[in-house]
């Protein structure tokens, strides 16, 4: 199993990143997929989760209306389209799989994104 981000980096405030994390291993559209963040010395906080088919989404309030979970389960990809990005966004971003039909739960690296001038 497998769960690998990437596209995190270095970007201006009010810029946009597009975060993705690609899954292997196991069936993608058996899992639920969800988008984590932990920032220095703090707590890991759930960020956005979206259904296995993609039919439902979910946001933290300090990212609604910005950021956007998506999914392709042809790709066996989830994806997290960030905007309008301030320095409160800076921490490392970990998808995460969590079964529908099983107790599984899978978590990924992490991807960095950094949010300063």
């Amino acid at each position: 199993v497998q769960l690998v981000e990437s596209g995190g980096a270095l970007v201006q405030p009010g810029g946009s990143l597009r975060l993705s994390c690609a899954a292997s291993g196991f069936t993608f559209s058996r899992y639920g997929m969800s988008w984590y963040r932990q920032a220095p010395g703090k707590g890991r906080e759930l960020v956005a989760s979206i259904t296995r088919l993609g039919g439902s989404t979910n946001y933290a309030d300090s990212v609604k209306g910005r950021f956007t979970i998506s999914r392709d389960n042809a790709k066996n990809t989830v994806f997290l389209q960030m905007n309008s990005l301030t320095p409160e966004d800076t921490a490392v971003y970990l998808c995460k799989a969590s079964g529908i039909f099983t107790s599984d739960e899978y978590w990924g690296q992490g991807t960095q994104v950094t949010v300063s001038s």
